[in-house]
């Protein structure tokens, strides 16, 4: 659980492979890759080994953000001009009733 103001350290894919690489092909140990490439957790390179022996390369993909979003900017219009319309055309019911 995070705490008021605590921020995160993200480190790059490239970074990752990296790590791995020196664990997996040159035979490195977790705290020699740690101290090597400036990663401030120890158990870091452990948790990213782990995650890619289950996963392989795609669990180096960040996964952040809204992957489902593939509204485009035209789509978006689209909806907010027919939001548009449907409140007018409210509006024009209540003045005819008005009058």
């Amino acid at each position: 659980m995070a705490h008021k103001g605590q921020t995160f350290k993200h480190y790059p894919e490239s970074l990752k492979v990296e790590a791995i690489r020196l664990h997996a092909e040159e035979g490195w140990s977790y705290r020699k890759i740690t101290e090597h490439l400036e990663i401030h957790d120890k158990d870091r390179v452990r948790k990213w080994m782990r995650k890619y022996r289950l996963e392989g390369q795609a669990s180096f993909v960040d996964r952040r953000g809204n992957p489902c979003r593939t509204e485009t900017m035209q789509e978006r219009d689209l909806r907010s001009l027919r939001l548009e319309v449907d409140v007018l055309k409210k509006w024009l019911q209540i003045l005819n009733r008005e009058g």
